[in-house]
């Protein structure tokens, strides 16, 4: 079990190596996108439904919910969850944004060093460009893989977070 831990992480350095430093930074980027992607999850599986009760059982236990003040309390409320379903989701946008940009400063940081080669070893040494050339390329499908990964959690959690609000709207009757 231990040597096939070493031989994975061996395996995922000579990898990051391949790509250059620049996969250090989108390897950050990601650390921290699935972070948010975490925090969310708990937020709205575990935290939220115990906020809507919360909120419900103050909206139910209120007297008058019918004038013009009690109005304005439910959209209180309304507006106060629906800031904390949104919470944090911008800065998960601005990951997403930020992995295949990362990836494109790896092509070019990687093309820096097929051109380095080109200039010291001319163009008929096709073997020392293609090391330059996997650090060129390995970059870029990291940051997109990093961005699609982020995508479709940014994309659930905005139509989630929409969903929850209504349903909290919706709940809040008035009696």
């Amino acid at each position: 079990m231990l040597f096939q831990l070493k031989e994975a992480w061996f395996k995922i350095l000579s990898f990051i190596d391949m790509g250059g430093p620049v996969l250090w930074a989108i390897m950050a980027v990601l650390f921290f996108m699935w972070l948010m992607v975490i925090e969310r999850l708990w937020y709205y599986l575990v935290t939220f439904p115990k906020k809507r009760s919360a909120i419900l059982t103050m909206w139910d236990n209120r007297v008058d919910t019918t004038s013009w003040y009690a109005k304005r309390i439910r959209e209180q409320y309304i507006s106060e969850a629906n800031i904390d379903l949104k919470s944090g989701l911008g800065f998960l946008d601005s990951l997403v944004a930020i992995s295949p940009l990362l990836g494109l400063f790896g092509t070019v940081y990687g093309m820096l060093g097929v051109f380095e080669i080109m200039a010291t070893e001319g163009t008929s040494n096709a073997r020392a460009m293609a090391g330059g050339v996997a650090k060129a390329t390995v970059p870029t499908m990291a940051g997109m893989i990093a961005a699609l990964s982020g995508i479709f959690f940014t994309t659930y959690f905005k139509q989630k977070a929409q969903v929850e609000t209504q349903k909290l709207e919706d709940s809040m009757i008035q009696h």
